[in-house]
């Protein structure tokens, strides 16, 4: 498959996806030990990095790279446990580009959607072919709205056009015929194609330069770690302390901290793991949900669009599913959440 131009976020990218059903021998088994009580090889196998990565490899090399070594230290600390089947990625970055790559481990692949769901952010510089006319800040201004993008010929998914919203373009800095930007943009965004199209606006063609991916939500480049750090903290894990390797792998929890959260009982929990959606009965609380039960089909939501994505989890804190909110989580009875991924 042809790499992206830049960004591509119509699927997250993944070396060897788990899926499936829940694992565990009894019911208690089947759910997940709370986030800060994790065991090293348990937060390896559930885990989220936020990889800085590098000019060079792609990033389907890289998450190969992460996938291994996490294989190798597991292959120490529990030599009886199995390994990782694979890590899944916040969408492709080129491999000129840097910057900002969450990476899901283990079983947390399931996940990798929640990577859809959010904005990104980065910084690029804008190539002008000639001199940046005097209105050139006004026209970059025009282009903070929906605009429309058919993905670029080396991409991975299918050119047709669509539209994708900038909800904000900034121009930080201008330099002769380089000018240097901030863009806040949909997942799916083409950075490549947009400085493209400002290029034909401005009447004297662009094209992009560097770029560097800022932020994913709900991560940001206030906390990446480079692919020698992970290295360095399984080695040092290896040998006792796990100190770094706690800061660099983080619980997978931490990469649904942007989706509306509804916390259900562990009985509905242990339900959810064999298969079962979440019932009324069963949820506790609804963190920052809305729902229009009028707006939403309860099997498609094909009324009013597709039902939004919430994360589900136990009082203590731990995943249990992602799935899509079809009911009132205050209602007394009845179908709330369909199922989409089982992370238990």
């Amino acid at each position: 498959m042809t790499p992206p131009a830049d960004d591509d976020a119509e699927s997250a990218g993944d070396t060897g996806v788990a899926e499936g059903a829940a694992r565990g021998d009894g019911e208690e088994g089947l759910l997940r030990a709370p986030p800060g009580e994790r065991s090293i090889p348990e937060l390896l196998r559930f885990g989220v990095i936020n990889v800085d990565k590098p000019a060079g490899p792609s990033s389907h090399q890289l998450s190969a790279w992460v996938r291994d070594a996490i294989n190798e230290t597991l292959a120490v600390l529990d030599p009886d446990g199995p390994p990782i089947d694979g890590v899944a990625h916040a969408g492709t970055l080129d491999p000129k580009v840097t910057g900002c790559l969450p990476t899901l481990t283990g079983d947390a692949t399931r996940a990798a959607q929640v990577f859809l769901e959010g904005t990104k952010e980065y910084v690029s510089v804008l190539e002008l072919h000639g001199e940046p006319p005097a209105d050139f800040r006004d026209v970059i201004a025009e282009f903070e709205a929906e605009i429309y993008q058919k993905p670029p010929r080396k991409s991975a998914v299918t050119r047709r056009l669509r539209t994708r919203t900038i909800h904000g373009l900034d121009v930080l800095e201008v330099d002769g015929r380089q000018a240097l930007l901030r863009i806040r943009c949909e997942s799916g965004t083409y950075v490549r194609k947009l400085c493209h199209d400002i290029g034909l606006a401005t009447g004297v063609g662009a094209h992009m330069g560097h770029l560097r991916r800022t932020a994913t939500d709900p991560f940001d480049d206030s906390d990446l770690h480079p692919l020698q750090d992970l290295v360095d903290a399984l080695a040092w894990a290896e040998n006792g302390d796990e100190t770094f390797l706690r800061e660099v792998v983080r619980p997978a929890e931490e990469a649904l901290v942007h989706l509306p959260s509804i916390t259900i009982a562990p009985s509905a929990a242990r339900n959810v793991a064999t298969g079962a959606p979440v019932y009324a009965p069963g949820i506790i609380d609804a963190e920052d949900v809305e729902t229009d039960t009028e707006a939403a089909d309860t099997e498609s939501g094909s009324e009013g669009g597709e039902p939004p994505l919430v994360a589900c989890h136990t009082p203590d804190g731990s995943a249990v599913c992602l799935g899509r909110l079809v009911g009132d989580p205050d209602a007394d009875s009845g179908l709330v959440v369909l199922l989409e991924r089982v992370l238990v």
